[in-house]
């Protein structure tokens, strides 16, 4: 009976406007509303119990809008780097994580996708995880909102592939088929020590927009074609921990590595509550 109203309860997002909400959404995150807008941020900080002592502005009148409400800074300390192999790049509840089973990815129970869809249809690079691991990570309302990363690379590429944008809560992973292949995303390609490293940033319902540090925000626009960006004429080395990208307005990240590199620490579980810096595994 659980399984038939979870079912029913997911179905209304198939019909809603779910771009005009998300356009929407955005819209009123970045405005300056004033006292609207500080209400908007003071009802947020009660409803989803936001800590704010962590905050590098701990103050909430001192945010003009909501987005830079919803991507603040965190005060230097809050989220130590641990000294290992990879860390933690964000502050989320596991998803799922483990093996890719040749080339897919495990999403519930009934659901699995390729790495191929995921990536926006390139075989050759979704080939170089056949075998791999993967760990997907969803970011709640309350969690800080900026991606670091979880260990040292070099860009080489980054796709934006247009999509859908359903909600990317637990519920709804386990009833949308192929949920975060089919959502708007942004795969962005990284070489490392270990070989290729993927960490793709998915979209959903009310995400006004995904920026990272080197580009700034890559939607809007909301293009009906994947478009692509190449860096391999370009020096943009990235640090273990340091910041990567950001969301406007919460979402998930699926990360990709290639065959036997990567063992999860003991303590990992689905549904485990985890923190940016914290050890994520061990590198072979």
């Amino acid at each position: 009976m659980t399984d038939v109203s979870d079912r029913l309860a997911v179905t209304p997002q198939y019909l809603m406007p779910k771009r005009a909400l998300t356009v929407f959404a955005g819209w009123v995150a970045n405005l300056r509303g004033g006292p609207i807008t500080q209400y908007l941020i003071r009802d947020f900080i009660r409803r989803y119990a936001v800590n704010m002592a962590e905050a590098a502005n701990a103050d909430p009148q001192g945010y003009a809008t909501f987005n830079e409400f919803f991507t603040r800074a965190l005060r230097e300390g809050a989220r130590p780097i641990a000294d290992a192999s990879l860390v933690c790049p964000v502050d989320a509840a596991i998803s799922q994580f483990g093996p890719i089973e040749h080339d897919q990815i495990f999403q519930a129970k009934g659901h699995s996708y390729s790495t191929r869809a995921l990536v926006g249809g390139d075989q050759q690079l979704a080939h170089r995880f056949d075998h791999g691991h993967f760990a997907t990570l969803y970011l709640a309302p309350k969690d800080y909102h900026r991606i670091h990363m979880p260990c040292e690379g070099r860009l080489t590429r980054m796709i934006y592939v247009p999509g859908d944008l359903f909600s990317v809560n637990p519920l709804t992973a386990r009833h949308v088929p192929s949920l975060f292949a089919r959502n708007e995303r942004v795969v962005c390609v990284f070489d490392t020590a270990f070989g290729p490293f993927i960490n793709v940033l998915v979209g959903a319902t009310i995400v006004g927009s995904v920026a990272t540090v080197w580009h700034g925000v890559v939607n809007p626009p909301r293009t009906p074609g994947i478009r692509e960006w190449t860096y391999e004429g370009k020096d943009i080395t990235l640090r273990k921990g340091e910041e990567m990208g950001r969301f406007l307005l919460g979402s998930t990240i699926v990360m990709l590595f290639p065959r036997s590199v990567v063992t999860f620490t003991r303590d990992w579980a689905p549904s485990k509550p985890v923190r940016l810096g914290e050890p994520m595994g061990t590198l072979a």
